[in-house]
């Protein structure tokens, strides 16, 4: 177990109200920096596992470290502030008059103010390559500019962890390309939730599969793709025409 992990799930399980159970004593740990990808069928417990990261939800058996820190009720604001999860639909996350205003919301939410905050926004802008748009509404963004714009609320809040679900869906293939070219341009931890598996592959070193709530398999992401049997047991299959690259 290595002491510095960005991530430790011990013994993860989570039931929801009606009784569903999502997640079975799944055991997960993530280095400084590194890249990994959750991939898994719909419903397999994906998304209901990073909510567990900065307290979203509470789990009803193990626990969850940031950075050595449990995540508990007398710990959520700083989880919150270290973990930072950009959502499928980035107008989950866009609701004020500007793009900067927007950006501005986390830091300001978690003390930055004056210089500080509107360093945060900028530099946190340029690392999304949209700060020429920081004035303007993002209703008035395209697809894929509002999920840069998204991105960039993370960001500014500087987070240790960044959690990405499904960052390239309903983008165009330029859209698609320009993120994950911000995304590789990162040195924070990533964790990546998509069923686009040649988007893992370019953006992640390592992947885990999770499946009825279980992690099923964890290894170097090229590997898992290559495997054939391991994909088709789990609902998970690569696109016509795309070759998994030899190492």
């Amino acid at each position: 177990m290595s002491p510095t992990a960005a991530v430790r799930v011990r013994d993860l399980g989570f039931a929801y109200p009606d009784g569903r159970v999502a997640l079975r004593g799944v055991d997960l740990e993530v280095g400084v920096g590194e890249r990994i990808a959750l991939l898994g069928p719909n419903g397999a417990g994906k998304t209901t596992l990073t909510l567990q990261l900065n307290g979203v939800l509470s789990p009803t058996a193990g626990h969850v470290e940031i950075g050595g820190t449990r995540v508990e009720r007398g710990t959520l604001r700083e989880a919150r502030r270290r973990v930072g999860i950009v959502f499928q639909d980035p107008d989950d996350q866009l609701f004020m008059p500007t793009v900067a205003q927007d950006v501005a919301f986390g830091p300001a939410n978690f003390g930055a103010t004056g210089d500080e905050l509107r360093a945060r926004v900028s530099d946190a802008l340029a690392a999304v390559g949209m700060g020429e748009h920081a004035e303007r509404s993002p209703s008035h963004l395209s697809g894929g500019q509002r999920r840069r714009v998204a991105l960039a609320t993370v960001l500014a809040c500087r987070p240790d962890v960044l959690v990405l679900d499904e960052p390239s869906a309903n983008l165009d293939p330029v859209a698609r390309r320009e993120l994950a070219e911000v995304l590789l341009g990162l040195d924070t931890t990533l964790m990546l939730v998509t069923h686009d598996l040649p988007y893992a592959a370019q953006l992640c070193d390592r992947a885990v599969i999770i499946d009825d709530g279980r992690l099923v398999a964890d290894g170097p992401v090229l590997e898992l793709l290559a495997d054939a049997e391991l994909l088709g047991r789990h609902r998970l299959e690569l696109p016509w025409g795309f070759e998994v690259p030899r190492g």
